[in-house]
């Protein structure tokens, strides 16, 4: 994992909001929910979901993660082939026109991905953080009910790149560049707390 690249100047300015918030949360001894946010819900904010999760697991930090967007499409195929080719394997997976995709942690928790809008059921109704991925959803979306702190963490789809011979890379660099923000992210406060 210190293999991953630091954020840029200007990006860390934006994860400081993030920061911020997971730290106020700890300090008051509070649940930690993180809910990113996408249009589709089918790439960006599944891979937010699963690194911030992850990395959260790795750096002892409690944390719920969770993701919506503002219609249900599906976990795009590519976000879950790009985890795979990155050693992550599918411990479960039901099928469908939307498929829940479950990666094991621990034996005891996973990680479920599969396309929502964010106001559904399994995601958090108060007491959260919504990360916004995409700008669209951002824009569009002036309010997010439940929300405590809205943070425009905007990134660029990948989905320009389906179906052209430069898919996987790019989908590739997507995953690694979100699993090294939120490295960055739960890095930060786990120094923060020793």
């Amino acid at each position: 994992m210190n293999t991953l690249p630091s954020p840029p100047p200007e990006r860390k300015e934006v994860l400081g909001l993030l920061i911020g918030y997971i730290r106020s949360k700890i300090e008051a001894n509070e649940p930690v929910q993180l809910h990113f946010i996408c249009t589709h819900n089918s790439r960006r904010s599944q891979f937010s979901q699963f690194w911030a999760k992850l990395m959260a697991f790795y750096h002892q930090i409690p944390c719920r993660t969770f993701s919506g967007g503002v219609e249900v499409t599906a976990c795009n195929e590519r976000v879950i082939k790009t985890l795979r080719l990155q050693g992550f394997a599918v411990s479960n997976s039901e099928g469908g026109e939307n498929p829940k995709y479950h990666f094991a942690l621990n034996g005891k928790e996973d990680i479920c991905l599969f396309s929502k809008v964010y106001n559904h059921p399994s995601n958090p109704s108060t007491g959260f953080a919504a990360v916004m991925n995409c700008a669209d959803a951002d824009e569009n979306c002036p309010l997010i009910v439940g929300a405590e702190q809205r943070i425009p963490l905007r990134y660029t789809d990948p989905k320009i790149y389906d179906n052209t011979d430069q898919e996987a890379e790019h989908y590739l660099q997507k995953s690694l560049e979100i699993a090294a923000e939120m490295f960055y992210v739960f890095s930060s406060i786990k120094q923060s707390h020793e």
